[in-house]
């Protein structure tokens, strides 16, 4: 038992074993997600319901990244260390969050309720291209799940205190008591309620995230309570810090609400299709370039408090390498293999084949930004470190727009422009199948997310390292190794598939394995005979016990 609670409390000695610790955290949390869209493809699939139930997501998803960012974690921990003594709890940090609960409760229910009495306002914008059968179902949806945001923010407040006391374990355990309440929703809400049986799901989710932070956190003895007399001074300071942040989280959430608009506008199941791809390519992006964003974060803000400029940019340059190392292959990989990824985790009961080959699709645009989404989660926090706020988020407002601009133009040029639709639907081998407009917003959405990540680029490049090198090595010997990796597994499926048969699930799941190994191996390959830095320090990681790292819990973003 002690070496158990060792494994959740002793720190991390450098950002990539803290990353692949994370990596791994998260990659159970993803897995269970994959199980949770799994069973809401095979019990519903795309259709008009499904679409009603993913965009209902939207208004609590604002709710919670506009209200609980400004009470994240990684800003109020800071905060809360001034005021304690060592490890010891005193009465000033104690007063200073339950000052902090008090007034985020307060406004988030007020906000939620709100915005409960507005919905039927609000669901024309979120979905016009519904019938009123689907925007009243929307509505309905969509009060349920505003449980989801007071909940979810509640847990993140608790923790806090989780974090602040090294509970890692329990607030890596939440994401998957959550994606277990929504398939508790999908299993046996679902036969009984319908789709609101899926919104009671997420409700439930959301319940069992707040409720083991809630214990973790009275276990450790600093349970917060409503205050009456506040220090709004402080709380000021906090929403302050965090505003730019939260801004520019709310720009990209506002780019999604804009997109499902106007796939409300396509055919039914159009929704459905974007977000399970969306789901997809989260789970890369989540377990590389969000751990080695997350991880560095702490070792860049420390380094630019004393002055370490040096060392602040090898941190940077050794995060991004890193992003990029893992980023290209699994890029090719996903494109590659999209068709037997997509059919081996969603592809069964109400998923049909056509389901399959649009979501394979859209998988393949969407894997294109995984290293761009990545890079800007850490390049933005390298100005978060440095005080630097207003230029990611001018960046990333620039972007949203351009987005959205780019859903309206290219769904557009697709209806419109014969030879432009005739290349997408040969490129992505989607002939002959309807719906294939709904393409357009990923690629809109890729798009965008590159030039954001660009422009990112050359910020950084220009205020912290003008004349150093940066990352073309790396990125052009991975460039090079995804490069063979893509064509050995591309040959390699040709090979087995005869042999392993494209009808049956394991025939599926074994071709593309064994071809996604090989691929593997190849880039490991050249990587070595390229002498990569990257592939010597992930081997010396992994030789080492990274496992005794302390686990750095990500910050929830999204319900």
């Amino acid at each position: 038992m002690e070496k158990i609670f060792r494994l959740f409390s002793k720190e991390s000695v450098n950002i990539n074993q803290a990353a692949l610790l994370l990596g791994f955290f998260t990659l159970l949390s993803q897995v269970l997600a994959l199980f949770r869209d799994r069973s809401i493809a095979h019990f519903i699939g795309p259709s008009p319901s499904l679409d009603a139930y993913y965009a209902a997501f939207r208004v609590p998803d604002l709710i919670f990244i506009c209200i609980a960012s400004l009470a994240s974690i990684t800003v109020l921990i800071p905060f809360i260390t001034k005021k304690m003594d060592g490890d010891k709890v005193t009465d000033e940090a104690r007063k200073y969050l339950n000052d902090v609960f008090t007034v985020f409760f307060a406004v988030i229910v007020f906000i939620s309720l709100i915005a409960f009495f507005l919905l039927p306002l609000l669901v024309p914008f979120i979905a016009p291209g519904f019938a009123p059968l689907f925007q009243a179902r929307l509505v309905t949806l969509s009060r349920i799940m505003l449980l989801s945001p007071i909940l979810m923010g509640l847990s993140n407040l608790f923790g806090t205190v989780t974090q602040l006391f090294r509970r890692f374990f329990i607030y890596a355990l939440s994401p998957i008591f959550y994606n277990l309440g929504i398939i508790v929703g999908v299993v046996f809400f679902y036969p009984i309620f319908g789709i609101y049986g899926l919104a009671l799901g997420v409700a439930l989710g959301a319940f069992m995230h707040f409720l083991i932070q809630a214990i973790s956190a009275k276990s450790c003895g600093f349970t917060p309570r409503f205050s009456f007399a506040i220090n709004f001074e402080d709380i000021k300071r906090v929403a302050f810090t965090s505003l730019p942040r939260t801004l520019g989280l709310a720009f990209n959430n506002i780019a999604l609400i804009s997109i499902i608009a106007f796939a409300s506008f396509l055919k039914s199941g159009s929704i459905s299709v974007f977000n399970f791809a969306f789901n997809l390519q989260s789970v890369p992006l989540n377990i590389i370039g969000i751990s080695y964003a997350v991880a560095a974060f702490p070792t860049l803000a420390k380094s630019i408090s004393f002055g370490k400029m040096d060392e602040f940019k090898n941190h940077l340059r050794s995060a991004a390498r890193a992003i990029i190392f893992w980023s290209l292959p699994v890029t090719f990989l996903f494109i590659v293999l999209r068709a037997q990824i997509v059919r081996v985790i969603l592809g069964s009961g109400s998923f049909s084949w056509d389901n399959t080959r649009l979501v394979a699709a859209s998988l393949a645009i969407f894997s294109v930004s995984v290293l761009a989404q990545g890079m800007i989660a850490l390049l933005s926090r390298s100005y978060y470190a440095n005080g630097n706020t207003k230029r990611p988020l001018i960046v990333n407002f620039s972007c949203s727009i351009l987005i959205i601009i780019l859903s309206y133009v290219f769904i557009h040029l697709f209806e419109n422009v014969l030879v432009f639709r005739f290349f997408i639907e040969s490129l992505l081998k989607v002939n002959g199948i309807s719906g294939t407009e709904v393409l357009m917003l990923p690629l809109a959405y890729s798009v965008g997310t590159v030039l954001n990540f660009i422009l990112h680029w050359i910020f950084v490049k220009r205020d912290f390292m003008p004349k150093e090198p940066f990352i073309m090595k790396t990125f052009f010997q991975s460039l090079g190794a995804s490069f063979f990796l893509g064509i050995v597994t591309y040959i390699s499926l040709n090979i087995f598939s005869p042999i392993f048969g494209t009808t049956t699930f394991l025939g599926v799941f074994f071709q593309g394995f064994i071809s996604g190994i090989l691929g593997i191996a190849t880039a490991i390959l050249v990587l070595y005979l390229l002498k990569n830095e990257e592939l010597k320090d992930v081997t010396k990681a992994l030789k080492t016990k990274f496992w005794r790292g302390g686990i750095i819990a990500p910050s929830q973003e999204e319900l």
